[in-house]
């Protein structure tokens, strides 16, 4: 049940710059027992670094209380639901964490001998091949760092088989339902992006699909199920329209937590996807990483896989440079390890049946929310929801309150806001994406607390314009903030100063 959240009085946390004192240190060393050295004379004046002008000096335990009580202003996965769509952060076993830890994984360098390095390519081909069977694709590369560089990755393998064919062609076609980030990757390989409207039900329309493709065309960058949360359901349709004028099928494959143990994109005639290993095989992903953006490819496309290849010589993993069509690296080393570890065992530990399951209870979990908040906001499109749900702010927008007030408001229910104003073709999205991990409890105090805000809407519009009130920063002034960041610290002058 939610209970009304009151004013509080918080207290405000200091910048360490802020409780510096000259002459602090947060250690204490021995007095020498060897004779003292000028630096500067020993090792040369360039390579010794002078004072860092402005540093704090403060003790050890204020710096350790410090960064405690700002580790207390956090909201984690550990604490609550993540609601963000597209984004899949969903808790993640602590048993991956553990595996990933192991001494021997861990602490193993790259540059090691292969016969010292067995147990690690053994980690690489057993995860390769486990996701060339989820995808029912041909063969895997797990080089690159995340998902956009797994975009450039299958891009770039694209353009070099089309260049095979004499002509790499000039642009690539993007639904308005694709992640924000496929354009950008088509233009980093050199194409000209074109856009392609979607239908009333969100979905490809084919008509205007066939009428696009050309001679010029050297693929489509397709998401599915794509941002609004909608599988598309005629992706044989569009993947043969493609390959009947020459052109291939990228897939992003962010959404895949919607797909796994269900339906694998190799059999829809997806030539090239990306996985974004760090969403739907378990890392955490918050805060900028570490992430893995692992490239399956059909048969025709496996020549131009990143080298070098890993194979089995006899009874030992060997690295193989022997591919001459092949993109060449894309990363140094074999790709992210760590994640590739904590993958593979949330495979292993699912098995194909847990794997499956986990998709059906993220399916149930976001059709279950849609349910509950559809009375109250607008669904975005009526064809059936896949693992995330996307609402318009339309009826609130009626009483002056937009998507961002909702989701302010939000952070007062003691809830992380979900994913807002995106994807850019619904107006004024709010987009829920609960995952497989979260209990009905959960979901019925998420809804709870969306219900009651869209109430609060209809009787006293202010008070949700003006959230958040529980935290401790009010609404910040977030125009001023991205036209004048301050990006650097300038000690305040003192009440008596600024009387001199």
């Amino acid at each position: 049940m939610i209970k009304k959240v009151s004013k509080h009085i918080v207290q405000n946390e200091s910048l360490l710059f802020e409780v510096s004192s000259p002459g602090k240190r947060g250690y204490q060393l021995p007095q020498l027992d060897v004779p003292a050295v000028d630096a500067e004379k020993v090792l040369g004046k360039s390579n010794v670094r002078g004072e860092i002008e402005g540093f704090p000096e403060v003790s050890e335990f204020e710096v350790l209380r410090h960064f405690t009580r700002l580790s207390t202003w956090n909201y984690a996965i550990d604490l609550g639901l993540y609601p963000l769509g597209s984004c899949t952060m969903k808790y993640n076993p602590r048993v991956n964490e553990l595996v990933a830890r192991t001494e021997g994984l861990a602490w193993a360098h790259p540059y090691q001998p292969e016969s010292l390095s067995q147990g690690a390519m053994e980690v690489i081909a057993a995860l390769e091949s486990a996701l060339a069977e989820i995808t029912g694709m041909d063969a895997v590369t797990l080089q690159p760092a995340a998902g956009a560089h797994g975009e450039f990755t299958g891009i770039l393998m694209m353009r070099a088989l089309l260049e095979t064919r004499g002509n790499a062609r000039k642009k690539i076609l993007v639904p308005d339902s694709a992640h924000g980030t496929n354009p950008a990757t088509a233009m980093a390989v050199g194409y000209r992006v074109e856009n392609i409207k979607s239908n009333s039900r969100g979905m490809i329309d084919l008509e205007v699909l066939e009428h696009a493709v050309n001679e010029d065309v050297a693929g489509l960058m397709i998401t599915n199920p794509n941002t609004v949360g909608v599988f598309e359901e005629n992706i044989k349709k569009i993947c043969a329209i493609l390959h009947d004028k020459g052109a291939l099928v990228y897939m992003d494959g962010a959404n895949m937590n919607a797909l796994v143990g269900v339906a694998r994109p190799g059999e829809f005639g997806i030539d090239v996807m990306h996985l974004n290993l760090h969403k739907t095989f378990s890392t955490p992903h918050g805060g900028g990483g570490p992430g893995s953006g692992a490239v399956a490819v059909a048969k025709v496309l496996t020549p131009f896989l990143p080298g070098p290849r890993l194979k089995r010589d006899g009874d030992l993993w060997k690295w193989h440079h022997d591919s001459p069509q092949s993109i060449g690296r894309v990363r140094a080393y074999y790709g992210n390890f760590g994640v590739l570890i904590r993958a593979l065992a949330y495979i292993m530990a699912h098995g194909g049946n847990g794997l499956r399951q986990a998709t059906l209870d993220a399916l149930l979990n976001a059709n279950y929310l849609r349910k509950l908040l559809e009375p109250y906001y607008e669904i975005a499109y009526k064809a059936p929801s896949m693992h995330e749900c996307v609402f318009s702010d339309d009826w609130q927008a009626k009483k002056g309150v937009r998507t961002g007030d909702i989701a302010k408001r939000l952070i007062d229910y003691g809830f992380h806001p979900y994913t807002v104003s995106f994807p850019l073709i619904v107006r004024g999205a709010l987009m829920i994406e609960p995952t497989e991990t979260e209990s009905r409890q959960e979901l019925d105090l998420f809804a709870d607390a969306m219900i009651s805000i869209a109430k609060e809407v209809e009787d006293n519009p202010e008070l949700v314009r003006g959230a958040p009130h529980s935290t401790r920063t009010s609404r910040v002034d977030e125009v001023t903030a991205a036209r004048k960041p301050i990006v650097r610290w300038k000690p305040q002058p003192t009440e008596s100063q600024a009387a001199d």
